[in-house]
């Protein structure tokens, strides 16, 4: 196989259609773009969300509740699914992510106390719950704040 041979496969690339490019091409002249008007001029039409000048929604619902763009959040997981590890395992963000119980890391993990563990493990974790610590110690792990 040569540079030259290499092509995508069937159906996942699909041609350029070439603007204005004559009448045979099926989009020639106006471009698809129709005759006049504000949507046919070089940077014309509206921004996302403008009405023609009508009071937009977004202006007329009204605004609620708070976000705190500095509130930590945290991968949260159950001590009932630490029992996925095996015996004597080392717990920590990574080791979820691999095993595809957490989906991001996001500011640190904290377990919490729902469930049972039956494994003894060695959790580290930015927070637990009491009763996840005392779950995890009463398996005979050991509950590492890091």
């Amino acid at each position: 196989m040569k540079l030259n041979e290499l092509s995508p496969a069937a159906g996942s690339a699909k041609a350029a259609w070439r603007k204005g490019r004559g009448p045979g091409s099926g989009n020639g002249k106006t471009a698809g773009k129709g005759h006049k008007g504000q949507n046919a001029r070089s940077g014309g039409g509206v921004r996302p969300g403008f009405e023609g000048g009508q009071l937009p929604l977004y202006r007329k619902l009204p605004k609620r509740g708070f976000t705190n763009i500095f509130a930590t959040k945290y991968a949260i997981v159950n001590v009932e699914k630490l029992n996925a590890f095996e015996d004597g395992a080392v717990v920590d963000i990574k080791a979820l992510l691999d095993k595809k119980i957490i989906r991001k890391e996001l500011d640190g993990l904290k377990v919490l106390g729902s469930g049972e563990i039956t494994k003894k493990l060695t959790v580290k974790a930015a927070i637990f719950s009491a009763s996840a610590k005392e779950k995890i110690e009463a398996a005979g792990g050991k509950a590492e704040v890091v």
